[in-house]
């Protein structure tokens, strides 16, 4: 038993040392009211509940065992007669159990609290290596992998590896930290990997390499975030470079992978064009020094014919102005392609893709004309030599028979 002395007031002295360290300040108000009305020794039972601390005052705290980050002092107050002198023991007694019953209502909304917290992130990556994936293919040397589809687009498939029989019973709702892995294949080169760690996306490339043509020399890559939150209050909410979502399932995978698919490709096509908008910047600079240009009318039917087939591409086969059959069916799924489209800005891309090509076709109108004109004139030169000749070899037939008559 250990024994402190008491200050003149315990009224003010137990509200004091109390007032700081509990978070019942209903219990300290009983405890001050009972010392207030009583003459003669009292016990007195409290118990006190400290955040984040783990000391002890004059040996009398006692540390719970379940949860360290919690110290539940249990003492029992014997008050003598004498005024001056407070004895402590550690004893249980019912409001000790009360105070447990809190600190166990305190973990259980703590494990509540971690439990519908935001699970980790689903890392998202996009790239674009080829032109063309024959998807036939690669589909049948990937059955057991293989999603079938839910809606009337051909133009992409989805693969799913990893414990594929647990993900069969939870399909993609809690896809953040299972071991399920997702990939999105479309057949204009574009693929999107889900929940794929950094030193894995080589073996899915690979898979994929196999049935592509028109590999490209640079690869382009993309990387996004989707994060799980099933306590949002909203289905989804945007974010810098990551969405968040209730919960995450196959249709989520299927318009998330479109939007970036889409996205890494106009990326492609857009490099493509500025590289043809550059060599017109050069061949106009050159103009500007020398009054004229070299370039030969195959090099420029080759930038027409690119030209054309980017455009071609980028309408035809992603299908940038193509709503998704899923964004048509759910409207929850509209708003991810809503959002997303405009977070990747594919419209204002595109419109800035056709306006660069727009300059390219007025460049190429523009030299196409002058090598018409070149060549309307060598024709006109040409014509007129021949009359020329023609006007010689009349006269001297004139003067050849004048000759002979002569």
């Amino acid at each position: 038993m250990k024994s402190v002395t008491a200050i003149p007031s315990l009224n003010k002295a137990f509200q004091t040392l109390f007032t700081h360290s509990t978070t019942n300040p209903s219990l300290l108000h009983t405890l001050s009211r009972n010392l207030q009305n009583s003459h003669r020794p009292i016990t007195l039972t409290f118990s006190l509940i400290l955040r984040r601390q783990s000391y002890s005052l004059n040996q009398g705290f006692i540390s719970s065992s379940k949860n360290p980050s919690y110290a539940v002092a249990k003492c029992l107050s014997s008050i003598s007669s004498s005024p001056h002198t407070v004895d402590w023991d550690t004893v249980s007694c019912s409001e000790i159990a009360e105070a447990e019953e809190l600190c166990l209502e305190r973990e259980e909304d703590d494990d509540d609290a971690s439990a519908t917290a935001v699970k980790p992130y689903i890392p998202v990556r996009a790239f674009f290596f080829s032109t063309s994936v024959d998807l036939r293919s690669l589909v049948e040397q990937n059955k057991q992998n293989f999603i079938p589809p839910s809606s009337r687009m051909t133009n992409y498939v989805v693969l799913r590896f990893g414990d594929t029989k647990k993900a069969a019973s939870a399909l993609g709702a809690n896809l953040s930290g299972s071991d399920c892995c997702y990939m999105v294949v479309f057949q204009y080169g574009s693929i999107v990997l889900f929940n794929v760690s950094d030193h894995e996306v080589d073996g899915y490339l690979k898979i994929v390499e196999r049935h592509a043509s028109g590999l490209l020399p640079e690869m382009r890559k993309d990387e996004y975030e989707v994060r799980e939150k099933p306590t949002l209050s909203t289905w989804m909410q945007g974010g810098l470079d990551y969405i968040m979502l209730q919960y995450m399932n196959i249709d989520g995978i299927r318009t998330i992978g479109s939007v970036l698919g889409q996205s890494i490709a106009l990326d492609y096509y857009v490099r493509q064009v500025d590289g043809m908008v550059a060599e017109f910047t050069d061949i106009n600079r050159g103009m500007e020094k020398t009054g004229t240009f070299t370039m030969e009318r195959k090099k420029l039917f080759q930038l027409v014919g690119k030209a054309n087939s980017n455009l071609a591409d980028v309408i035809l086969k992603l299908g940038l102005f193509e709503r998704s059959d899923i964004a048509w069916k759910d409207a929850k799924y509209a708003q991810i392609w809503e959002y997303l489209r405009d977070e990747f800005e594919l419209t204002q891309r595109f419109a800035s893709l056709d306006f660069k090509l727009k300059f390219v076709e007025h460049n190429i109108r523009f030299l196409q004309e002058i090598l018409q004109n070149r060549k309307s004139d060598f024709l006109e030169w040409l014509i007129i030599i021949l009359i020329g000749a023609e006007i010689l070899i009349s006269v001297y037939d004139i003067a050849h028979k004048s000759s002979i008559t002569l």
